[in-house]
């Protein structure tokens, strides 16, 4: 009983007309000719060839050192020992 309204909301909202998008175009964008493509390579040969030095892997391996170290360290447990046995014992009104 329940659907029977949603499908006629559905409904009335398939039977709304498109927007016609192709009138927002500027007469001029829309009859410019297509830009040519061109090859990838001219442009890639223009980059110098880029290696890894030891300098920056031996920075890269400290930086997943350090975040290695900073994950063990988020793995422990948020509340202290001590803590979490007074927690458990309760709250005692006086």
């Amino acid at each position: 009983m329940r659907a029977l309204p949603i499908f006629f909301v559905v409904m009335l909202a398939a039977c709304t007309p498109f927007p016609d998008l192709d009138d927002t175009l500027d007469p001029a964008v829309r009859d410019a000719a297509f830009p040519k493509l061109i090859p990838l390579e001219p442009l890639l040969a223009g980059v110098p060839d880029t290696r890894t030095t030891p300098a920056v892997l031996a920075n890269v391996d400290a930086q997943i050192a350090a975040l290695n170290a900073r994950a063990n360290r988020l793995r422990g447990p948020v509340i202290r020992a001590n803590t979490r046995v007074r927690m458990r014992r309760g709250v005692t009104l006086q």
